[in-house]
């Protein structure tokens, strides 16, 4: 696909310097978000010291933890075939891999987690899967990620050598009630959404209408993603084994982290590491700068230095070391397959706004609509758009043939 998307009679009609207002306000509070957490995370720290302890890790150990932080990519691959068997049970676990890492490698290098519409635009790319049903996919693991993420989180707290209950302590288990409490809500509505999908998607437009114009749009795409390809989750052997899936990234994940600890010479616990996983892993749901930079290194300063008594300087050298080791990686190989694939930069730009126009053409809400939505304007002041063309992944329910699979091309030439 090398033409330019925009071109194409379907392609989104909403002008580009609005869409790239509500794109780039929320970009600015990220970066903020990001500054403000950098500054509190790095404002107490020896930076000799913390350049000491970098260079005391253990190779060794260190470049083992820098091989299981990726390895969880290629779990994340193979989870996905469950959750795409119901639209695409051919799925080759190549190219699941490779749209993997190019949707990871967006989220650290692009603002506002563009990567995850890079993600379900590049499967789409490389197999025959509607665009709005891989979108979907995601939509389901990210609420697979967090049930097992909260779930790990208690349970780490009951193991033993959880350290005890001070007023840190009291924060965290009164945060982490919350967020438990916030998904079981989340699950008992979607529930409802899928019984009722028509009136929850008229129910959603409306209280969107209530928010700030950048959290419209994402809430209202989600949800109605989820409820166009809601199908998958009628199927408990798929979602059994996915949940399987899971369970295992997520122990491998805690495992790197247990591994960081030894490489910076840290005595911690398995249970420190099943913790600190969780809290990072919520931490960077925060809306922030590329990569996540800010949450991550404040969340382990918060849990290595105020509740298992690590000295500020050796948490953050642990941190950012571990960061590093895990960001380049997977931004390099999510880089290799987007050249691959020849995935151009405006259709990373545009890659959101697609999936947009896909979602609202596969559950009927008028394009239009929504583009005011976002621009605050009457919904009544824009006609409805055209249909893409036959094989354009704008088209959620198209599917791309089989000669658009630039990746097995490219494999097929060597």
């Amino acid at each position: 696909m090398s033409a330019d998307p925009s071109k194409h009679p379907g392609a989104p009609a909403e002008p580009a310097n609005r869409r790239n207002g509500c794109l780039g306000s929320r970009s600015l509070v990220g970066f903020a978000i990001s500054a403000i957490l950098l500054y509190f995370a790095f404002r107490t720290i020896d930076f000799r010291e913390a350049g000491r302890r970098i260079l005391e890790a253990d190779p060794v150990l260190y470049v083992l933890a820098a091989v299981l932080a990726p390895a969880v990519f290629w779990i994340r691959a193979w989870r996905w075939k469950s959750i795409l068997e119901p639209v695409a049970p051919g799925s080759t676990f190549r190219n699941r891999f490779a749209a993997t890492t190019i949707g990871f490698m967006g989220n650290n290098l692009l603002p506002m987690r563009i990567g995850e519409f890079m993600r379900a635009y590049a499967l789409a790319r490389v197999e025959p899967v509607p665009i709005v049903s891989a979108f979907t996919s995601l939509v389901i693991e990210r609420l697979l990620d967090a049930v097992f993420i909260v779930s790990f989180l208690f349970i780490s707290m009951a193991l033993p050598g959880f350290p005890g209950f001070g007023v840190e302590g009291t924060i965290y288990t009164t945060a982490a009630r919350g967020v438990a409490v916030f998904i079981v809500i989340a699950f008992v509505l979607l529930g409802g959404f899928v019984i009722w999908r028509e009136p929850a998607a008229r129910s959603t437009e409306a209280v969107a209408r209530r928010l700030p114009r950048g959290f419209r749009r994402p809430l209202v795409d989600s949800l109605e993603a989820f409820l166009a390809g809601a199908g998958m989750l009628r199927r408990p052997r798929l979602i059994s084994r996915a949940a399987f899936w899971t369970v295992v990234l997520w122990f491998v994940n805690a495992a790197s982290f247990w591994v960081a600890f030894r490489a910076f010479d840290m005595r911690l616990s398995f249970t420190a590491a099943l913790f600190f996983q969780s809290v990072i892993a919520l931490a960077v749901s925060v809306p922030s700068a590329p990569g996540f930079f800010g949450p991550f290194e404040l969340a382990a300063k918060l849990v290595l230095a105020d509740m298992w008594g690590m000295d500020p300087s050796h948490a953050i050298a642990m941190a950012g070391g571990f960061h590093i080791a895990g960001f380049i990686p997977v931004t390099l190989i999510g880089i290799h397959y987007a050249r691959r694939i020849h995935l151009s930069l405006r259709e990373v730009k545009l890659s959101e706004q697609t999936i947009e126009a896909a979602v609202e053409r596969t559950t009927g809400v008028d394009p239009a609509r929504r583009s005011a939505t976002c621009a605050g304007h009457d919904p009544r002041a824009r006609p409805r758009q055209a249909a893409p063309p036959p094989g354009d992944p704008r088209a959620g329910g198209e599917r791309l043939p089989p000669a658009g699979n630039a990746l097995l091309r490219a494999r097929a030439r060597g």
